[in-house]
């Protein structure tokens, strides 16, 4: 049995709109798991609502203390940025069904510390153009627009999501968000009541 529904997808695919809407969705009652970063906090962001924004040195001390499920550390033109899960009792698997925000690597990882049947992948697909046009306007609307860190980003995306790397870990099903949100939100929650929440 599933409990764990987890969300892949490239930079700008429209992840956090799924995972909103499906956090909200009263017939799924999914529980959400906030992740932790060090980069600084967006323009509309909220402090445990997207991330909990932590320093530099208060990850490494979790670290230290061997509290993180997973983490990726990502050389960006401002420095290290850091994401991560925190194993900080926001999961119980014997007593909800979740949902979950991560890269490829992070799936890989929660399926190596849950075990691979508690996971189930929900992978996004975007036209690579449709993505860039997003993913521009998205950093207009910043107070400081951070352009060759979203270059860099959506590059590094190609190398991190290869379809090799989404084969390897046996990601058969995706998502189709290219224009239809609320179609592709359906698909995916008719599978999330199907395998996650029966």
């Amino acid at each position: 049995m599933h409990e764990i529904a987890f969300i892949m997808g490239k930079s700008s695919s429209g992840k956090d709109k799924i995972f909103k809407r499906l956090i909200e969705d009263e017939v799924l009652k999914l529980k959400t798991v906030v992740m932790y970063t060090t980069r600084p906090m967006r323009y509309g962001e909220s402090e445990g609502i997207e991330y909990h924004f932590v320093s530099g040195a208060t990850a490494d001390k979790m670290e230290a203390e061997g509290r993180i499920i997973e983490l990726r550390a990502y050389n960006t033109v401002y420095g290290i940025w850091k994401y991560f899960t925190l194993d900080d009792g926001q999961i119980d698997i014997k007593k909800g069904k979740y949902v979950v925000i991560g890269t490829l690597e992070a799936y890989e990882k929660f399926c190596d510390y849950y075990g691979k049947e508690h996971l189930m992948p929900i992978y996004i697909e975007v036209d690579d153009g449709i993505r860039l046009t997003r993913a521009l306007e998205r950093e207009k609307k910043q107070e400081n627009p951070k352009y060759a860190e979203m270059c860099r980003r959506f590059l590094a995306d190609s190398i991190d999501f290869s379809e090799e790397n989404i084969a390897k870990l046996g990601i058969n099903i995706r998502y189709f968000n290219n224009e239809l949100l609320d179609d592709c939100i359906e698909q995916i929650k008719k599978d999330i009541i199907e395998k996650l929440t029966r």
